[in-house]
């Protein structure tokens, strides 16, 4: 019998050491070494097939160039970059119950009523349930083939003899090789089953999605290491208060990591949200102060977002400061530019900042929207409903440029506002949509004498 030794890998970076050390010599995290047991007799997922290649130069080969397979779902298209592509590998990720599962199966139907075969690999699930759940969604195509299994050796004959158009695996922490003497889920488990799964897409051009759990910090469980073998990492994000879910691309080999899809979960399963502006400012129905509209742009999609302030004086020793939505630092900066270039202090005031729906975005455009929303909650005197605001903030005070304004401005048209407040640097670059009105403003006392003249 082979005697076991132990090996630690980075949880982090996925780096392999014979001994444990208190911080990763690769990414230079702390205990982030976890031991593993190994024998060493595990194989190679390429060495049972094994072909003989040799070097190429790049001026003798060949682009092999195949239509992208379209899931039929637009906002997963959207965020893969326009469908699957031939011999990837897509890793999604998220809370439990957010939906993935109910994604996978939205796909596997959607790509089965254009007769292509699709291998549903269930390893938390019993064929029962699964069924059960599908009935509930209303699944019903003789193309999808459920398959109950763990072992990633026999999943690997059923791809063989099925040649499936897309395999579909929930989730990737319950396969196992018999090979490596691990427990399901663990590090050398959840490296190996994803190598063996990933030579399999590979060699015979089948996308693989695989569904991966995800631990208390947000990060899909198992070695970052998986992250960097897969071809596409997506993360299905939503708010357990909100019926709406949110797609975005982390990694994404054959397209861009900027653009968003949008859910709503409903009884039937999720509903494509063609239009997340209204959705995001469904809820807006009168002026209060602290609130203020600001145009967000995710890929080469606008949105309007309601941001909302409260500034309230604190009861204890030291000032809250909760954020949910824009970025800690840009926050900081602006509460520092209006403490010194307006002289308005925060100093003992609990402050609370929210991008309504959950929704997330560093953008700069939100700057000047979130100056005057900290400024209306401050002095109790609301903006106008129908008013939009864009706009960075400068360490001076001054108000710079956003990109693709355009699409902002007509976005805010289709949706009824009237007017908008915009840097002066791009008041001559565009053409302000019918029924807009555009007020160019330089400096943010500029902005806060059109806004909020009832304030200082």
């Amino acid at each position: 019998m082979a005697r076991k030794k132990s090996r630690f890998y980075c949880t982090e970076c996925g780096l392999e050491t014979a001994q444990w050390l208190g911080k990763c010599p690769g990414c230079q995290s702390c205990s982030t070494l976890v031991e593993e047991k190994f024998t060493g007799s595990a194989k190679s997922p390429v060495s049972r097939s094994r072909v003989v290649s040799r070097p190429v130069s790049l001026t003798e080969a060949t682009i092999v160039v195949k239509e992208r397979l379209k899931t039929g779902i637009s906002e997963l298209d959207r965020v893969l970059g326009g469908g699957l592509v031939s011999g990837s590998v897509v890793l999604l990720g998220g809370e439990p119950g957010i939906g993935k599962s109910t994604l996978v199966l939205q796909l596997s139907e959607k790509l089965a009523r254009d007769n292509q075969r699709i291998l549903y690999v269930s390893g938390e699930e019993s064929l029962g349930q699964v069924k059960v759940r599908a009935g509930r969604l209303d699944i019903r195509s003789p193309e999808i083939y459920f398959y109950s299994e763990t072992d990633v050796e026999l999943i690997e004959n059923q791809i063989e003899k099925f040649k499936p158009a897309v395999v579909c695996v929930d989730s990737i922490q319950t396969l196992y090789d018999t090979e490596v003497p691990s427990p399901p889920g663990s590090l050398n488990q959840v490296r190996q089953t994803s190598a063996r799964l990933l030579y399999q897409a590979k060699r015979l051009g089948i996308p693989v999605l695989l569904v991966g759990h995800v631990t208390k910090g947000g990060l899909i469980a198992g070695p970052r290491v998986l992250e960097h073998m897969v071809d596409t990492v997506l993360y299905f994000e939503g708010d357990s208060n909100h019926t709406y879910r949110i797609l975005r691309a982390v990694k994404n080999r054959f397209g861009s990591t900027n653009e968003i899809g949008v859910f709503d979960m409903r009884d039937i399963g999720l509903v494509e949200v063609k239009d997340p502006s209204s959705l995001f400012l469904g809820q807006r129905d009168e002026e209060k102060s602290g609130s203020v509209v600001v145009p967000t742009i995710e890929g080469s999609r606008p949105f309007l977002v309601e941001l909302q302030a409260l500034v309230c004086p604190t009861n204890y020793v030291n000032a809250q400061r909760v954020l949910i939505g824009p970025d800690t630092k840009r926050v900081a900066l602006i509460m520092a530019v209006l403490e010194k270039k307006l002289g308005v202090s925060f100093l003992g005031q609990d402050i609370f900042i929210n991008l309504a729906g959950g929704l997330k975005s560093a953008e700069t455009a939100i700057d000047l929207g979130l100056a005057l929303a900290l400024l209306s909650s401050f002095w109790d005197v609301a903006l106008p409903r129908d008013l939009l605001i864009g706009g960075e903030v400068g360490l001076g005070g001054e108000i710079r440029g956003i990109s693709q304004l355009d699409k902002r401005l007509h976005e805010a048209a289709k949706l009824g506002f009237t007017k908008a407040v915009i840097p002066r640097v791009n008041a001559d670059k565009i053409k302000p949509p019918k029924g807009l009105e555009v007020v160019a403003v330089k400096s943010l006392e500029m902005a806060i004498d059109i806004t909020l003249k009832g304030g200082r």
